[in-house]
């Protein structure tokens, strides 16, 4: 039985950073200018083992959790990794297993993950557009490549294939609708995402933003769209099929329209800290009772009073006043 926070909301999604690392400098996420040479990342000894997540896993299973997906930082950074997707594979309660990546290491790795027991796959990609695509990723890694990984993921059997992408204006605005052809003729589930003040290294300011009825707007004029229900309750996409049934784009319109009141995700960071909003201040620490030997039962009671005190709508509640709040990092929290 699922348990609700106090606003009625149940735990249904867990969103596991299996690393803080990423081989990207994405200005959006990870920009160089903060996360250099010099930057401190987790050393190995504080990363949950595949061990200890999958533990954790069941715990949250047991208070209600159907949906896990792994991420990171670049989650295919984490050596080793189809060992624990096979781990959580599993666990027959967890109805829906996936994986978001950048897909630079998708074309070596997609094979052994469906062999593993992974289900589908979400690839991140903010153009088609070799240029655009090298400046945002800021390490000049070929877009050609992430496709590439697309594909194996594809031939893998890891469907469907979902792309988001994040739209900043004056920055790849230009991509929408390529990007809207592009996954239209492969049949990809495609979502555009707006532009978010996750941390504060990202340099967030709300004329960037590109907001969701816009990008509908934009697609709408070259391929007419009409309006679909949501899949699932809590969806946080706002989904919109081609007119002439060939298939359907989404939107993610977290900061011009806010969807808190449906949101059934929890979030656990790669050293074990359970974060209850996208925008939380501050995390709860399950790895240090977990490694001091608590037992499940008391684990289990810790996870469900973090839940049942939850009434994080930061989106809702989105102004100048809260943007100033201490806000975890999207290299940490896994977006």
């Amino acid at each position: 039985m699922s348990v609700t926070d106090r606003l009625g909301r149940p735990l249904r999604d867990l969103r596991i950073s299996v690393t803080d690392r990423c081989n990207f400098r994405c200005t959006y996420c990870m920009p160089r200018e903060v996360f250099g040479a010099g930057f401190r990342f987790m050393p190995r000894e504080e990363l949950l083992t595949f061990e200890e997540i999958a533990r954790l896993v069941r715990l949250f299973v047991a208070a209600g959790v159907e949906k896990i997906r792994l991420t990171g930082g670049e989650p295919l950074l984490r050596r080793d990794l189809e060992r624990l997707v096979a781990m959580l594979a599993a666990v027959p309660e967890v109805r829906d297993l996936t994986l978001t990546t950048n897909g630079s290491l998708l074309a070596r790795k997609a094979g052994a993950l469906a062999e593993a027991g992974l289900r589908r796959i979400t690839v991140s990609l903010d153009s088609l557009d070799p240029a655009v695509f090298a400046a945002l990723n800021d390490v000049d890694f070929p877009v050609s490549d992430v496709l590439d990984g697309i594909a194996a993921a594809e031939a893998a059997g890891l469907s469907p294939i979902k792309i988001n992408m994040v739209v900043r204006r004056g920055v790849n605005q230009s991509s929408v609708l390529p990007m809207a052809r592009f996954c239209r003729e492969r049949g990809y589930i495609l979502r555009f995402i707006e532009y978010m003040d996750v941390g504060h290294s990202n340099g967030w300011r709300l004329d960037d933003v590109v907001p969701a009825a816009d990008i509908v707007t934009m697609i709408d004029a070259d391929s007419p769209l009409v309006a679909a229900s949501a899949n699932y309750a809590g969806e946080v996409a706002e989904r919109w099929r081609y007119r002439d049934g060939s298939g359907e784009v989404g939107v993610i319109a977290s900061v011009t329209q806010p969807f808190c009141g449906g949101c059934t995700r929890a979030r656990l960071t790669a050293d074990g800290q359970l974060f209850t909003c996208l925008f939380a201040v501050a995390g709860t620490d399950l790895r240090g009772p977990l490694r001091a030997g608590e037992t499940d039962d008391q684990l289990a009671g810790r996870i469900d009073g973090v839940w049942r005190v939850r009434a994080d709508r930061y989106s809702d509640l989105r102004s100048e006043a809260t943007r100033e709040l201490p806000k975890v990092e999207m290299s940490r929290i896994g977006g």
